[in-house]
């Protein structure tokens, strides 16, 4: 007797048809077995996977796509894969995205134009969120994508007077910490080396720290510009500061990358950190760890900021459109050997204001 194999018209293409049969259920049975979002028992999720591994069965996401209208697929625009910080945060948000179902599409932002000039590129992939954790944000773009019903989510920066969600570390937060660290080691001449000029991480981490040491009465602050997040701009920074003729007795970088290139800048020249100066950075990448570095920073609250990126986007099946929000979660102070006391004295205690309330 002839026996019929699985598949339609001789194509020998496993479809959801053939296992809905061998397992004597429903087509849509098989089709919530492979959504992640779908509600179904373990125990027949398992027993289609199982069949579907059998008859070599695969579901075809493009063609489910069409029907539901949805990819599950989120796009992350980048503009900085050389800094470290970008790698670990794309690592955490991919995980969680993947986690809840979502799969991901990654963007540079790095080409001529920016955002804008990628983003009918990005849309013709018909993504069911855009995560932007790097790149400058217009009206325009903003107005695009909510016409479209397109949710959009700022990672690790915001922008005043746009109607867009944000989640960040709270920058100010983490600046006041810093400066609080450094003054009660005894620092009196401290500088800040800036990141990119329009980023509004590197201008929330000046102004939390500047505004914190006036707190302590200590009104001079020099302020370097470095132009970029890398590890080549804060050594060139680094290198300005010793050129300057009033070399700091603490410097703040403000991101980890930065902090290492003035490290090996200032060893470079013959300082001793942290005997001749500390330096101290912001985000924890890993690189801060090394012993090589041991960096003080302030850490970055990755899984909280992913989750509160994946609840923003509002994914889930029915979910209600969410209202443009920004979130600021704060950041933790991570002591290690790369700032000490000032050389030649214990760390004295300063005044504080009120609202710091008693030593």
């Amino acid at each position: 007797m002839k026996v019929s194999k699985p598949g339609r018209r001789g194509s020998g293409r496993i479809t959801a048809e053939d296992v809905a049969r061998r397992l004597g259920v429903s087509q849509s049975t098989i089709s919530r077995a492979f959504s992640p979002s779908a509600s179904i028992s373990e125990n027949m999720k398992k027993r289609v996977a199982s069949a579907a591994l059998e008859l070599g069965y695969q579901p075809n996401v493009i063609a489910r796509s069409l029907i539901t209208r949805r990819t599950d697929i989120v796009a992350i625009v980048i503009g900085n894969l050389v800094d470290p910080f970008y790698t670990t945060l794309l690592r955490i948000l991919t995980e969680r995205l993947q986690a809840s179902g979502k799969q991901t599409l990654l963007f540079s932002s790095s080409q001529a134009g920016g955002l804008d000039a990628i983003l009918p590129t990005l849309l013709q992939y018909q993504v069911d969120g855009i995560v932007i954790t790097s790149a400058a944000v217009s009206s325009d773009m903003v107005r695009i994508c909510a016409k479209r019903e397109t949710p959009v989510v700022l990672l690790n920066r915001y922008v005043p007077g746009i109607e867009i969600s944000a989640v960040s570390c709270d920058n100010v937060e983490g600046g006041r910490q810093m400066a609080r660290y450094l003054v009660e080691l005894g620092h009196e001449r401290l500088a800040f080396v800036s990141g990119q000029p329009d980023a509004s991480t590197s201008l929330d981490r000046q102004q939390g720290f500047i505004s914190e040491l006036a707190q302590y009465g200590i009104s001079s602050c020099v302020i370097e510009q470095a132009g970029e997040y890398s590890y080549e701009a804060g050594y060139e920074a680094a290198l300005r500061l010793m050129r300057s003729g009033n070399v700091p007795d603490g410097v703040f970088f403000a991101s980890d990358i930065m902090a290492i290139g003035g490290m090996d800048a200032f060893r470079a020249k013959g300082l001793s950190i942290p005997h001749d100066i500390s330096v101290v950075g912001f985000n924890d990448v890993p690189l801060a760890a090394w012993p090589t570095y041991s960096l003080t920073t302030v850490r970055h609250p990755w899984e909280e900021m992913a989750d509160s990126v994946v609840e923003m986007l509002g994914l889930d099946a029915g979910a209600t459109p969410k209202k443009a929000t920004t979130q600021l979660i704060p950041g933790a102070l991570i002591q290690r050997s790369s700032a000490g006391p000032r050389s030649g004295q214990a760390p004295r205690p300063f005044a504080r204001s009120a609202r710091h309330g008693p030593q």
